[in-house]
């Protein structure tokens, strides 16, 4: 199976998960025509480098703002999240600069969706600004359409975001792993004071995914670059049995001499062997005194926190009373985690789980192009014969709402135009 691998040793950064897919070979000729769509070439320019850190070749990727011209920098002055794993000198609500382009989560919504990049990069973009939307408003205790982004909503994340999704495309796809995450120690400046690493944001995008501290200095993990591994990694570990095709380097900004500020990619084949079984915990409890719109809500609560699947089957209980089950699926590192959520968030005094062996396709999404535009479709391989295909809703129902047709009808072509002649 096709899978990218991040080595995050010295953590991730926007920039870093994008300068990495360029090493990979991801053209940034490309890279600049996709972004071009996003309709904001006047608030940014790209600058892409190979840069050393610690002796390690690799490539920088840099968003520069409209006053910001030389190119001849050394690459040091201090830009949002780029400052990664070394000193801040503005707080997580941002300066000068990111105040001036600071956007909300409702307008950068819009924003992408208003654009015409391919119905994957929208999707998972915004998933992606979904996911830091969702931890600051829990921080701030508002609404996530109500966060009003300013570190993060700084065109240079936005394009950061967008950019590793459309690099991410135009490599297939991959399935991605990535290492355990670490971060390093002390404190950043915001605007309520000192605060001790890893930034509030960036630990609560990451809840549930294990992170460790190392006794170094400075931010290895960004809100950016921990939105991106929360929305896009399925595992955190050990590297895989991985047949690397093609590894590649992306750099912070920074050159400390402890370890090189880079992040490793790499890109190749899974053995089928190391893909179609895994093990994964149920969690059930039985309800009967939840109403429906609670239920509702659980069920979306714990996908949104990272459940593999979530359903609800209707049963009797003792006195014939009817009832529902609540069946959540969930990886055994996070199985904890989801049983604590569901007796929070129910009115369950308790839960069943055991864990499951799972035997499942080899996966991975392709574009397919139809009559209509572009579809998402997620493709299932069985000892490398393809089995399923499945077009993304989500993707099916941009096309349809835009053509003014039914879902159904963009379903059918997605399945033709992916099946072939």
């Amino acid at each position: 199976m096709r899978t990218l691998f991040l080595d995050c040793f010295s953590g991730l950064s926007g920039d870093m998960a994008v300068g990495a897919l360029l090493d990979l070979g991801v053209d940034a000729a490309t890279l600049r025509g996709e972004l071009g769509k996003l309709g904001l070439d006047a608030e940014f320019h790209l600058h892409v480098s190979r840069v050393e850190r610690c002796q390690i070749a690799a490539t920088k990727f840099d968003v520069h703002l409209p006053h910001e011209h030389s190119h001849e920098h050394p690459h040091t002055h201090d830009h949002h999240h780029h400052d990664h794993q070394h000193e801040h000198a503005h707080s997580h609500e941002g300066h000068a600069h990111s105040h001036a382009h600071g956007r909300g989560f409702a307008e950068i919504r819009r924003l992408i969706e208003a654009s015409t990049l391919s119905p994957f990069v929208r999707e998972r973009a915004v998933a992606t600004f979904r996911r830091i939307a969702v931890a600051e408003g829990k921080i701030h205790g508002l609404p996530p359409d109500d966060v009003h982004f300013h570190e993060v909503g700084a065109i240079d994340s936005i394009v950061d975001i967008v950019g590793f999704c459309v690099g991410l495309e135009a490599l297939g796809v991959p399935r991605v792993l990535a290492s355990q995450l670490v971060e390093g120690r002390g404190f950043i400046p915001c605007a309520h004071g000192q605060f001790p690493l890893p930034a509030p944001a960036t630990l609560e995008i990451l809840a549930g995914i294990p992170l460790r501290q190392v006794d170094e200095p400075g931010e290895f993990l960004t809100p950016t670059g921990a939105a991106i591994l929360a929305e896009f990694a399925e595992g955190f570990g050990p590297m895989p049995a991985l047949a690397a095709e093609r590894i590649g380097y992306g750099a912070g900004t920074r050159n400390p001499a402890h370890r090189p500020n880079v992040v490793r990619a790499v890109l190749g084949s899974v053995a089928a062997a190391d893909t179609d079984r895994d093990l994964v915990t149920e969690i059930e409890a039985n309800l009967d005194d939840l109403s429906p719109e609670l239920l509702a809500a659980a069920t979306t609560s714990l996908l949104a926190a990272g459940a593999l699947d979530v359903w609800v089957t209707p049963i009797l209980m003792k006195k014939g009373r009817p009832a529902q089950r609540l069946s959540v699926l969930v990886e055994p590192a996070r199985a904890a985690e989801f049983a604590r959520r569901i007796l929070r968030e129910t009115t369950a005094f308790g839960v069943r789980m055991h864990d499951c062996r799972r035997l499942k396709l080899q996966r991975d999404t392709v574009t397919a192009g139809t009559e209509f535009g572009p579809v998402t479709i997620k493709r299932g391989w069985l000892d490398g014969e393809l089995v399923q295909l499945a077009p993304e809703f989500e993707s099916c129902r941009t096309v349809a709402e835009h053509h003014g047709i039914s879902v159904r009808e963009v379903y059918t072509a997605a399945v033709r135009a992916a099946q072939g002649p």
